[in-house]
Formats: C-alpha cells, sequence, structure tokens
C-alpha cells in the first residue's frame, strides 16, 4: 500500500512539476512580448517628438528673413545631474543667391554664477556635438535640425551657464544665439 502512495504522489509531484514549467515558459513569453511593445512605443514616441521639434522649426523659418531657428523657442534648457543627456535642436536657413559652406560652435561665454571651480573647459566638456559643419544651397534651409546636447556629471555645480551658438557662413560671422542652460 505504500508503494502504491509512493508512485501516486511521484506522479503528482511530476505533474506539478510540469504545470509550473508551463506557467513559467508561458509568463516569461508574454513579458518578452510586453517588453518589446513598450521599446517600439518608446521609439515611436521619439519619432513623433523629432517630427513635432521639425515642425516647429519650420514654423520658425516661415517668417521672412530668419536665418536661424532654436527649439525649444525660450533657449532655455534645464538639465538634472547625473541623467540622461538633453539639448536643443536648431536649424539654419541660406537667405543667399548662392549655395554657402556653413560651421558652427557652441562655447560657454558666462560661467559667473557656478563657483571659482568651474571653468569655461569644464563647462564646455559638458557639450556633445557642439561643433559641425554643412553646406546649403540658395534659399535652403537644413534638411534636419542639428542637435545638441549636454552631458552633466554628478560632480557639477548647480548653476546657470550660458552658451553662445556661433553660425559662420564661410568665414563670417551669419548668425548666433544665446542658450542657457540651467543645472539642478
Amino acid at each position: 500500500m505504500s508503494k502504491q502512495i509512493g508512485k501516486k504522489a511521484a506522479i503528482e509531484l511530476s505533474m506539478t512539476t510540469f504545470v509550473t514549467i508551463v506557467l513559467v515558459v508561458v509568463v516569461m513569453v508574454l513579458g518578452i512580448f510586453f517588453i518589446q511593445r513598450i521599446f517600439k512605443s518608446g521609439t515611436n514616441a521619439i519619432d513623433s517628438i523629432d517630427s513635432q521639434v521639425q515642425d516647429q522649426i519650420n514654423q520658425l523659418f516661415s517668417t521672412e528673413g530668419t536665418k536661424i531657428a532654436v527649439y525649444p523657442t525660450s533657449r532655455a534648457i534645464t538639465l538634472v545631474k547625473g541623467d540622461d543627456p538633453k539639448g536643443f535642436a536648431f536649424s539654419v536657413k541660406n537667405n543667399a543667391v548662392n549655395s554657402a559652406d556653413f560651421s558652427y560652435t557652441l562655447t560657454s561665454d558666462d560661467i559667473s554664477k557656478c563657483g571659482s571651480t568651474m571653468t569655461k573647459q569644464i563647462a564646455d566638456s559638458y557639450v556633445l556635438g557642439g561643433t559641425g559643419s554643412f553646406s546649403l544651397g540658395p534659399g535652403n534651409p537644413l534638411d534636419l535640425p542639428r542637435l545638441v546636447k549636454f552631458e552633466v556629471p554628478d560632480t557639477a555645480p548647480p548653476c546657470t551657464i550660458i552658451y553662445t551658438l556661433d553660425i559662420k557662413k564661410g568665414t563670417e560671422s551669419y548668425s548666433g544665439a544665446d542658450i542657457f542652460v540651467t543645472i539642478k
């Protein structure tokens, strides 16, 4: 009799193990499915934001004579130390009748509100994509706005840094803007 109970318990235990394994596999497959959907929707959200930025910049160029468009239009950016890089987008329009080569640089201009440990070299090291060049045909804006980001380490002091975006057409100054970066 005890042999029958042992066999019954063994069959019951193996069935419970089998059901548990099936349930774990189903949960893992569903988890992978949902994670994949989350990443896909995140990518779509980023693409949507990108197209919204491009639309906003194109609207800014609708004003006659505009040479540069910066988004966000406030030119004020708030960053959290150690957070993912964030920044601004800008586009340039060639208002001349000839094609031209352009270049841009973003450099720190005013670090006076950051204390004595902050230097221009340190402030400039936070910039990602702060220099570049491109060519534009007559009357054409950039096809894709340029993106400049800031990567702020945990050691950065909380303060506001004013950066200057300088755009040159050839060797001559063409346009520019001040960008206000607040680190919290």
